[in-house]
């Protein structure tokens, strides 16, 4: 592609155009989806990144309680996604469909879903928070200190959900250019907060939770304002928010699949934290939080570009047409196993410096450097198998991948790990080990089901 061709598209990409993803060059559908949403997905890492950056500041324990308390997270992320995924998937469908009518009225509903399940979280979180941190392992140290942390993180669930959930919206109806500058907004808010309360204000871990609670906030009230604006492929109004029993239960049937497929990715990487915590302290516990908070940091553009894939797919299907579905994602395949063999190479030649960029503490900083590594190691085949996953979502189809994750993750990977960590007694290293070679199942696993095609049949 031409050089002012492809900065043409980029700035399109940005900008944030009606285009019909069911039309044209695949390749110009694939980039104008993939660059905003590799950002949006890079930013919202960035969260991550910032937190730690900070809070490392504090000492170990500091870093300790940011990470398990995101380990604890992680289940609400879950659930943001599933009902992402269901959103996304319906609104594709409708958009393919020519009807945007029905496109906002799923994703108005989506949203109704969401806050119900919002109460609950946030209850349970302001109250068991310090004893999820000790069920985590976490030392009275630990506990004691990060209590008032983890509680403002998961009282604050409701923006964590909404920013998930109202993206997919938009990633369905093919508009990423807004999920993109959403989390620009939410970023920005949270690296200029973070060290103002923290240091500033001298509140510490208290500051952090508040800063990225309300940089999240910011993010959905720009999101809520953009979906409700008179302009776009769709629009959502309040009629839109009627309790709907037949869509309701649309979004239910693609969701619970969905959000039990990443609860289950979820608590494999709970089940690794606690056993890097518990054969090698809280040395090898921040070492592992740092490297993994950098290891999102690279996964989440790929999965950006997986939900591309996932978008390309929801709507081609709904316009009827499965062979430019597929094609649509062998190319995403090909963009993410390019991206994913530059990141290996990076981390297997930077990952001293990247953990030490973080910490100084020497325990902390080798512990970290062998997760970054060895995690590492396999991101070309998360590449593949992130890309084959969602678009299976993206094409209504959440059971298969679930099974897939189950059999990989709690059949596989947690009994494997068990055994290296204990049994052989490798240590945390055990842990990091098993991680990529359950990757690796699932990404050969994922390429047999999808060759088989049974996706395109889907109805949602």
């Amino acid at each position: 592609m031409p050089e002012n061709r492809f900065v043409r598209v980029l700035k399109d990409s940005l900008r944030g155009e009606e285009y019909d993803y069911t039309q044209g060059s695949i390749r110009r559908a694939v980039v104008l989806l993939a660059i905003p949403m590799i950002l949006e997905l890079s930013l919202e890492s960035v969260f991550a990144l910032v937190d730690i950056f900070f809070v490392g500041k504090l000492g170990k324990n500091a870093i300790a309680t940011v990470g398990l308390t995101e380990s604890l997270i992680t289940i609400i992320y879950s659930l943001a996604i599933g009902l992402s995924t269901a959103a996304t998937a319906i609104v594709a469908r409708r958009v393919g469909e020519k009807n945007p009518e029905s496109a906002a009225h799923a994703g108005a509903q989506s949203i109704l879903l969401a806050m119900v399940f919002v109460v609950i979280i946030s209850i349970a979180g302001v109250i068991f928070a310090p004893e999820l941190l000790t069920l985590m392992g976490a030392s009275p140290e630990v506990v004691l200190e990060g209590s008032v942390f983890t509680r403002i993180m998961l009282g604050g669930s409701v923006v964590i959900i909404l920013l998930f959930l109202i993206n997919g919206i938009f990633r369905g109806a093919g508009n990423a250019a807004i999920a993109m500058k959403s989390l620009w907004l939410a970023s920005a808010m949270n690296i200029i907060l973070c060290p103002l309360l923290i240091y500033g204000f001298d509140l510490g871990l208290k500051g952090a939770a508040i800063a990225t609670t309300i940089g999240r906030g910011i993010g959905v009230l720009y999101q809520l304002y953009y979906l409700m604006k008179p302009s776009g492929v769709m629009r959502i109004r309040l009629k839109h928010f009627v309790p709907h029993p037949e869509v309701i239960t649309s979004l239910i049937k693609i969701a619970s699949p969905a959000t039990l497929q990443f609860i289950i990715a979820s608590a494999s990487w709970i089940v690794m934290t606690k056993f890097v915590a518990d054969t090698g302290g809280t040395d090898a516990s921040a070492g592992y939080q740092i490297a993994f908070r950098n290891i999102v940091f690279f996964i989440l553009p790929a999965w950006g570009l997986s939900n591309a894939a996932a978008t390309l797919v929801g709507q081609n299907l709904g316009a009827a047409l499965p062979d430019r579905a597929e094609k649509s994602v062998w190319l995403t395949t090909q963009y993410n196993i390019f991206f994913m063999c530059l990141v290996t190479l990076f981390f297997m030649l930077f990952a001293g410096y990247i953990i030490g960029f973080y910490s100084s503490d020497p325990e902390v900083i080798r512990y970290g450097t062998r997760a970054l590594r060895i995690v590492g190691s396999g991101y070309i085949f998360y590449g593949i198998g992130m890309v084959l996953i969602q678009s299976l979502n993206g094409a209504g189809d959440t059971f298969t991948p679930t099974l897939v994750n189950f059999i990989c993750f709690w059949l596989f990977q947690i009994p494997l790990a068990y055994v290296l960590v204990y049994k052989l007694q490798w240590g945390p290293e055990g842990a990091f080990i098993s991680i990529p070679v359950a990757e690796t199942a699932i990404a050969i696993i994922s390429y047999f089901i999808f060759r088989r095609g049974k996706w395109k049949v889907v109805k949602v």
